[in-house]
């Protein structure tokens, strides 16, 4: 049977929507960043659009010209990292410049990484997420937003940005829409990570495995933190209401337990600290006792809450009766559980150091109430004042649903006249956050998916985002999470959040600072060390994860991650395929381009 036979039998188009496609490996020299929508045989991928032929077009002249001058192939000199910066040369050229790279770095690998982040930036990825073994499911819809085409694996339409008939004055398109260029019938949804273009979307793309390889292997993150999430978020989570942590658990994605396993034994590989975990925050009276199982049995060097999730129980409230979102600074349900972890701060001082620092999802939140419970920054000036001893480091800084379930106010920050809150674009929840925690100097803001979500789509609101969080905070009170693994390897996260710069035009309409490199160095690493008091903030003094981590992993270990009969097959199958692909960068997608309309 043929390749292209191979390639048939895997596909749901049928022989009409395949006569107007070709197989996207056959490009005989690949972008590092696509320029065309790449479908793995699920669905019909759109025509390249206009804007994305003008990309194309542009960094096969910068290349074609680089390569000859080089005496090389171009197919040769796109592996190099003059292909990653002929592809930032020509976004810029499109977009407008957002990303420092030079023209030297065409030729000269050491031009190309004077503008990365240096060889010893130390990077402390504080928002890190894997699954259970047994959960297959969770979080594709995230991951097919990071691939970035309508219709990625079993989504057949796009839930995050509405069509243009969907009733929204203002539909939001990306930024390459906006000039002049959308797909009418589901919106945008555009490619964040290139790693990602035609990946399968496998069972186990956010299982231990993927997290090992894809954090200490493919990207340059010197430590990080695992998170995770209590059970039941409205919307995200379909079924019974949980009434107790005992049935909460049993939705967790991963459970607290799981989450300092996997930390204990990267850290043993290691011979150093190069993982964290979170304890998982269930408020409440009659959640006391988890709280306690946890600092007895885990251990765990921080604390995530989600104000939004149903994780709050009091002794007072009916045996039968579900458990309730809350609120910071509500002294009655949160402040018992904060007044225990409190306690044992002071006991694990020298031993978990980091105790008190209490981590809280606010934003993305799956409905637009404007309230505390639901995301809102209101809960935060009492409580960090009633807590001194506490840092509360809030995830995605606050940044309302505008993204997955109400995109509508990302507009107000594209228009040429936006409304203002205090002088500046209202970023609706952030802008309310950054102003109301100016003064509290216990109060971290978090970019976990508010970056990745919006630096490709929408550079000029991430440009808005944190030139006002710096404005406010400064770069001291800003801490750096990529959200992976929901969307992929963050290196390219990290590249990205290296190279950007706010442009001039918005630095000088709305006074937001220039950022520094050691402003940079501040958001993506130092800052977390300090608030997780790290000995060292030297990236060569942490010990490497061995590539063998799999022959190394204890029974123990597979039976509380849920490995299917103790399994290592898919780990095994993974190794391979990473030895196979070798130390040069192959740009190949698998899958079908439309070439015909």
């Amino acid at each position: 049977m043929s390749h292209d036979d191979d390639l048939r039998s895997e596909t749901w188009l049928s022989d009409a929507q395949l006569a107007k496609c070709t197989r996207a490996d056959l490009d005989p020299s690949p972008s590092p960043i696509p320029t065309q929508i790449v479908s793995n045989g699920e669905w019909m991928p759109m025509p390249q659009t206009e804007q994305q032929q003008r990309i194309e077009a542009r960094t096969n002249e910068l290349a074609d010209g680089a390569a000859k001058k080089l005496g090389m192939s171009r197919r040769k000199f796109m592996a190099t990292t003059g292909g990653m910066a002929a592809t930032f040369l020509a976004m810029n050229e499109v977009f407008g410049r957002f990303f420092n790279v030079s023209r030297e770095s065409l030729f000269e690998s050491e031009a190309f990484a004077a503008d990365g982040p240096p060889a010893d930036t130390f990077i402390f990825d504080d928002q890190l997420h894997m699954i259970r073994q047994s959960n297959t499911t969770t979080n594709r819809a995230l991951r097919a937003l990071a691939q970035g085409y309508p219709g990625a694996a079993e989504f057949h339409s796009n839930p995050f940005n509405p069509p243009l008939n969907s009733g929204l004055s203002h539909p939001v398109l990306d930024e390459l829409a906006l000039h002049g260029d959308f797909d009418v019938s589901g919106g945008l949804w555009r490619n964040w990570n290139p790693a990602l273009k035609g990946d399968p979307m496998g069972p186990d793309i956010f299982h231990f495995a993927a997290f090992v390889k894809s954090l200490y292997f493919d990207s340059p993150m010197t430590v990080g933190m695992l998170s995770n999430i209590t059970g039941f978020l409205p919307v995200f989570v379909t079924g019974p209401e949980p009434r107790n942590v005992n049935e909460a658990r049993s939705i967790e994605v991963l459970t607290a337990d799981q989450t300092v396993g996997v930390r204990n034994f990267v850290n043993n590989l290691a011979g150093s600290q190069r993982l964290y975990a979170h304890g998982l925050i269930y408020p409440g009276t009659a959640n006391l006792f988890e709280i306690q199982r946890q600092i007895d049995h885990n251990k765990p060097d921080a604390w995530k809450g989600y104000c939004v999730s149903l994780a709050a129980k009091q002794l007072t409230d009916p045996a039968g009766a579900p458990m309730k979102q809350w609120r910071l600074d509500d002294e009655q349900v949160v402040y018992p559980t904060f007044e225990l972890i409190r306690k044992n701060q002071v006991l694990l001082r020298d031993e978990r150091p980091a105790f008190g620092n209490i981590c809280v999802h606010k934003g993305f939140a799956p409905t637009v109430d404007d309230t505390p419970q639901n995301g809102n920054p209101e809960d935060l000036p009492k409580a960090a004042r009633d807590w001194p001893t506490f840092n509360f480091i809030i995830y995605h800084s606050c940044i309302a649903p505008v993204l997955f379930y109400n995109p509508e106010p990302l507009s107000n920050l594209l228009s040429a006249h936006p409304v203002l809150r205090e002088g500046v674009p209202d970023i609706r929840w952030t802008t309310r956050f950054g102003q109301l925690s100016r003064n509290l100097n216990n109060v971290y803001a978090e970019v976990g998916s508010t970056f990745a979500s919006t630096v490709i789509t929408f550079p000029t609101v991430w440009a808005h985002i944190v030139g006002q969080l710096l404005q406010n905070m400064g770069s001291h009170r800003i801490v750096f999470g990529s959200d992976s693994l929901w969307y992929g390897s963050p290196k390219w996260q990290y590249e990205a959040f290296w190279r950007f710069q706010i442009p001039e035009s918005l630095q000088d309409r709305w006074g937001y600072p220039e950022i520094t490199e050691a402003d940079r160095r501040n958001i993506i690493g130092l800052n977390s060390a300090r608030l997780y008091h790290v000995s060292s903030t030297i990236p060569k003094k942490f010990g490497a994860i061995p590539a063998d981590f799999e022959s190394r992993m204890p029974a123990s270990l597979k039976s509380l991650l849920e490995f299917p009969g103790f399994a290592s097959d898919n780990i095994s199958k993974m190794k391979q395929r990473y030895l196979a692909e070798g130390s040069v960068p192959d740009h190949s997608r698998l899958g079908w381009i439309r070439t015909r309309v």
